[in-house]
């Protein structure tokens, strides 16, 4: 059957404005554009480790069977968790079969009908799509703005009188504070010192998406807020494996009741296969590995000063949002302009894409760079000596 006249329109707008999304085949070109921030993803020895441990524990199975709740869950995911849980600092950990499921789950269950999220207007879109599948209101506030998030706490917390109940018994409702400790298409950071001091003022509910900090921040790769020696005051912390541990998955860091409730009303938890032990036994392995990296680690340190300098150097800065982490944007406005250039960066040797809108906001389109710890100082000074010439 042809598709539906609205959706070929649709489909029509997206061509003209060229901002189409088409799938791409991998290529051997020297990778700036992927989340492999450490190399996990191509680690012969994770791979070759895993395999070993799915042998010596007898896991020879290729599927999980059924959801965590009725066959799905095996002994697998027990042993990782309490590892993840203890490598963070925290009293649980819950896996999701990925970070846009843990996102889902968390914030379409956990805040109720008189409750109120207040979230980063850069926020990702799968915090945004659970936000949208909550009964509590919402609201954004301005990126890294913590005045404007302090002006909607007071705004909007007020006291909430159960049904049914009379006199005194009016409590304050719950706000949720939802932000990102690395924003995936900036690459910046929000102050989370200052932001912790903030939710803690108002006994607000903390919750940080962790996804682009996993192996890029700490000793060992733990993240921002555990780097900053925050864990301890923040309500739940997203950590996703998809990145910088180079598999697949994510998890919800809290307490053992948060546990306990998400395993009852989160639905992307409830009412999804689980994941197979090959990919629970990666998870494990990848972690595990985390710990005697180290030297990965700070090679991927190493290249982020690199670029950073890089860029002063040959004049760049101007254009690309600050940024300490593993991404770097130049902002390069109109869709077609930020595709030619990096079209023309591609056909050099160098894999770098264009975030078109609609994904970024219209103007603010760009040339993503992801640093890795691969990639050569001569990689780096090329790839930007290159936009340079480009765009000068």
């Amino acid at each position: 059957m042809k598709l539906p006249e609205n959706l070929t329109q649709k489909l029509a707008v997206r061509k003209q404005n060229n901002a189409l999304r088409q799938l791409t085949d991998i290529n051997a070109l020297i990778d700036f554009t992927s989340n492999d921030y450490i190399g996990f993803s191509k680690s012969a020895a994770i791979f070759n480790k895993t395999h070993q441990y799915l042998l010596d524990t007898q896991k020879i199975q290729n599927g999980a069977t059924g959801s965590r709740l009725i066959s799905g869950n095996h002994s697998l995911y027990q042993i990782t968790e309490t590892f993840i849980a203890q490598f963070h600092e925290s009293e649980a950990a819950l896996i999701f079969n990925s970070g846009y499921d843990a996102n889902v789950g968390f914030f379409g269950s956990v805040p109720q009908r008189n409750d109120v999220i207040l979230y980063d207007e850069l926020s990702h879109a799968s915090i945004r799509d659970g936000i949208l599948m909550s009964n509590a209101k919402s609201y954004k506030f301005n990126h890294n703005d913590f005045e404007d998030l302090e002006r909607l706490i007071l705004k909007y917390q007020r006291a909430v009188i159960p049904s049914g109940v009379e006199g005194e018994a009016a409590i304050l409702n719950s706000i949720y504070i939802v932000t990102e400790s690395v924003f995936s298409m900036d690459g910046d950071c929000p102050n989370l010192e200052e932001l912790v001091v903030l939710s803690e003022k108002y006994n607000c509910y903390l919750v940080i998406d962790e996804a682009h900090a996993l192996g890029v921040f700490g000793e060992k790769g733990e993240g921002l807020v555990q780097f900053l020696g925050l864990h301890n005051r923040i309500f739940a912390r997203v950590m996703t494996f998809g990145k910088g541990l180079g598999c697949h998955g994510a998890a919800v860091l809290g307490s053992e009741e948060l546990k306990e409730y998400l395993v009852n009303f989160a639905r992307s938890f409830i009412y999804t296969t689980g994941l197979s032990p090959h990919s629970v036994a990666t998870i494990f392995i990848a972690y595990q590995q985390l710990v005697v990296e180290k030297e990965i680690i700070e090679k991927l340190r190493g290249n982020i000063v690199c670029f950073n300098q890089e860029k002063k150097l040959l004049g760049l800065q101007p254009m690309f949002v600050r940024s300490k982490s593993a991404i770097q944007s130049a902002i390069i406005p109109g869709n077609e302009n930020a595709k030619a250039v990096a079209e023309k960066m591609q056909e050099k040797g160098f894999d770098v894409k264009a975030i078109l809108s609609p994904t970024v906001p219209e103007g603010q389109e760009r040339l993503r760079f992801c640093i890795h710890s691969y990639n050569t100082h001569e990689e780096i000074t090329g790839v930007l000596t290159l936009l340079s010439s480009f765009v000068f």
